[in-house]
């Protein structure tokens, strides 16, 4: 597992649509727009609803995220990371915990999770590899 840099840490709790990417059966990408959060050294998401995305890491839980960070004047390429990871499925009430968590994050502070809290799935990111544009970013490899 790779240690997520402070920067980019900051981003992830700054709330950025993450695009995560899954491996279909077919060998085809699917790739779904999710809200991120941390829990320690992982990165986390929520799902109430047992989508394709988690039958995909079920299977082979390999998986792409990727955001990027705010847009600044001036800048040619903003900044953005991508993390290759390995997913894990953890069902359970921590799925409704953290959307709730997150929904003051990513809609407004004081907003409740607007789903019934009941069971639903965790996925837990072990980053193996960042790459992007950023301070985060690993140096560039020489072949």
């Amino acid at each position: 597992m790779t240690v997520l840099p402070h920067g980019l840490r900051e981003l992830i709790e700054s709330g950025p649509m993450a695009h995560l990417t899954t491996i279909n059966a077919d060998g085809s990408p699917q790739v779904t727009v999710i809200w991120i959060g941390l829990d320690g050294e992982n990165i986390v998401s929520g799902h109430m609803s047992h989508h394709l995305k988690l039958r995909n890491v079920a299977r082979d839980p390999r998986v792409v995220l990727s955001f990027d960070a705010p847009g600044e004047p001036g800048t040619f390429l903003n900044p953005y990371a991508v993390l290759r990871a390995t997913a894990t499925i953890e069902p359970g009430e921590h799925a409704w915990e953290l959307l709730n968590r997150l929904a003051k994050v990513y809609v407004a502070p004081g907003t409740e999770f607007p789903a019934p809290k009941a069971s639903g799935w965790l996925l837990r990111y072990s980053v193996e590899r960042i790459s992007g544009v950023g301070p985060w970013a690993a140096a560039p490899r020489r072949e």
